[in-house]
């Protein structure tokens, strides 16, 4: 990885916010962060640091305050197909079955429908949802919509895959699953991922680097090598003595910034 270009580059962001009473609430400052092209990046500290903020700047629902964030060299200026946003709480319209979720944004981009069904039937079969095209949301069990919501973001192709917490509502058994099937697409697709997250240990199993953020106002305290080159992949790293210490390393610095909020 270390031979990778830049992907994603924040230099300096500050977000403030206004807050109810008329202030202003500062959630980022000066946060600097390089994510290179297919990475796997994800991003842990305490609740309120600014995590899922940084992550709407850089999906462009969010401006910065200050700074700035580049794609590939160019200044983000909002929303755009070549990134791809995938929420913890599915985001799913009711009234579509999951055929016609997935079909959604594929719709947007004017495809013919015939290429529609042909990507949206892939990514069903890919995401282990083969015989539920025609059902909708509130059949679907929570791994479910979350492999549905999944495969509708995947079906655009996006450059870059933001990913908040959207594992966070999921049961035990469900979350390891996906976390499975997760590492297992962005093996095989090589997108570049930033994924955000309060596991320490789930951050670990997935990335090549985890950036720690301070509490509020967040900043990169810390970035973390997480994947070593001889390291197993998948389930047989969390059974390394590697794994742990990485885990252990990062928490304690995530545990210490907990303290202070």
């Amino acid at each position: 990885m270390s031979g990778s270009r830049v992907k994603i580059r924040a230099t300096g962001v500050t977000k403030t916010y206004t807050a109810p009473n008329g202030g202003s609430v500062l959630a980022l400052d000066g946060v600097d962060l390089e994510v290179r092209e297919n990475e796997f990046l994800s991003i842990v500290g305490p609740s309120g640091c600014g995590k899922s903020t940084f992550l709407y700047l850089v999906a462009g629902v969010l401006d910065v305050s200050s700074g700035e964030i580049l794609k590939d060299g160019a200044p983000i200026a909002g929303p755009g197909p070549d990134r791809g946003l995938v929420f913890q709480h599915f985001a799913l319209f009711p009234w579509r079955t999951v055929m016609g979720n997935i079909c959604y944004g594929l719709e947007e981009q004017g495809l013919p429908r015939a290429e529609r069904t042909e990507r949206a039937t892939e990514l069903i079969a890919r995401v282990g949802l083969k015989g539920f095209e025609s059902v909708y949301p509130n059949q679907l069990s929570g791994g479910m919509k979350q492999r549905v919501a999944l495969a509708r973001t995947l079906a655009y192709d996006p450059e870059v895959l933001l990913m908040d917490e959207p594992f966070g509502a999921l049961d035990a058994q469900t979350r390891l699953l996906m976390q499975e099937e997760l590492l297992e697409l962005w093996s095989e697709k090589k997108k570049t991922v930033i994924f955000v997250t309060h596991d320490v240990r789930e951050a670990v199993y997935h990335s090549d680097r985890v950036a720690v953020m301070t509490a509020r106002p967040g900043r990169i305290k810390k970035i973390v090598e997480t994947r070593l080159s001889d390291a197993p992949v998948g389930r047989k790293f969390i059974e390394t003595q590697d794994f742990v210490e990485k885990v252990n390393e990062i928490w304690s610095l995530v545990r210490d910034e907990v303290v202070i909020s």
